[in-house]
């Protein structure tokens, strides 16, 4: 799933590319996707896009005074296209959502893999007529050490879940969560609230400087290659049976239903492994 360095990325590089240009026209290939219908994309059609936004891990262009909003879900992308098939997509064929046509030829796909859809895309006047936008918690690299104490104290859930909730903490994900409990040497199943003063600085510094450094790598690169060069950055997440960069020691995996994270029990855990089950806790 694309997080805030990824979607951070991706904005940046649509003020890049997009700013200035005019919008030609929108293709919609699968109806499922928006989520909106007043108004109509075609009320895109000729305005020029003059900005590029993150909202979390949503991300939206401006044009005019309209706002082309997407949540890219767990397996949407943005492909962005230099010389873009003028062809309109062929609807319910491929991966192909949704085709933004530019007045300069260029232009770029929403697209999702798997049978799964859940990427979606508004039309709207302002980004907080989205429920999902107006009910996000303060973006994970403004809020302040004094305002996550605030938030993690009457929280209390486990800290990995508390993290990944947009309604807490807009932006993280399952990836940079397991990241950032790796550097803060913080177990995923330590409860929110019961954190010390100690460890909620250690956090806070941790997704300061995860995040951060995650967005000076990715900023600049093509939408290509991003995927890549999160992949090439994380310590543990995605890295089950691999020996920890930090200290050796293997990383192991917690899998529920429908997705798993990962940890180095060395780092995290006092040597205690996780059992891998949905109720888990600490084996003894």
């Amino acid at each position: 799933m694309p997080e805030l360095p990824e979607i951070e990325a991706l904005a940046d590089h649509l003020r890049r590319y997009a700013v200035g240009a005019a919008v030609e026209r929108v293709d919609i290939a699968s109806l499922s996707v928006c989520k909106t219908f007043d108004p109509p994309v075609t009320a895109l059609h000729g305005r020029t896009v003059t900005g590029a936004e993150r909202w979390g891990k949503y991300l939206g262009i401006q044009a005019g005074g309209l706002y082309l909003i997407t949540h890219l879900s767990r397996a949407g992308w943005l492909r962005w296209s230099d010389t873009l098939n003028p062809l309109p997509p062929r609807p319910g064929k491929g991966p192909i959502a949704l085709r933004v046509h530019l007045g300069t030829g260029q232009g770029f796909d929403l697209t999702e893999a798997g049978t799964r859809k859940r990427l979606a895309v508004w039309v709207v006047d302002d980004p907080v007529a989205i429920g999902g936008i107006a009910g996000l918690g303060p973006d994970a690299l403004s809020v302040s050490v004094e305002s996550l104490a605030e938030l993690l104290s009457t929280n209390t859930g486990r800290i990995k879940t508390v993290l990944t909730d947009q309604k807490v903490i807009a932006g993280i994900g399952n990836a940079y969560s397991d990241e950032i409990l790796h550097a803060a040497r913080l177990s995923p199943f330590a409860t929110a609230s019961r954190l010390t003063e100690v460890q909620v600085s250690t956090v806070h510094g941790a997704m300061v400087r995860v995040l951060g450094d995650a967005v000076e790598r990715s900023v600049g690169q093509r939408a290509a290659t991003l995927k890549g060069e999160k992949r090439a950055g994380l310590a543990v997440h995605g890295r089950a049976g691999l020996p920890c960069p930090v200290c050796g020691d293997t990383v192991r995996e917690v899998s529920f239903a429908d997705k798993s994270f990962q940890y180095c029990p060395n780092c995290q855990t006092g040597g205690k492994v996780l059992s891998d089950r949905r109720m888990s806790r600490l084996l003894k």
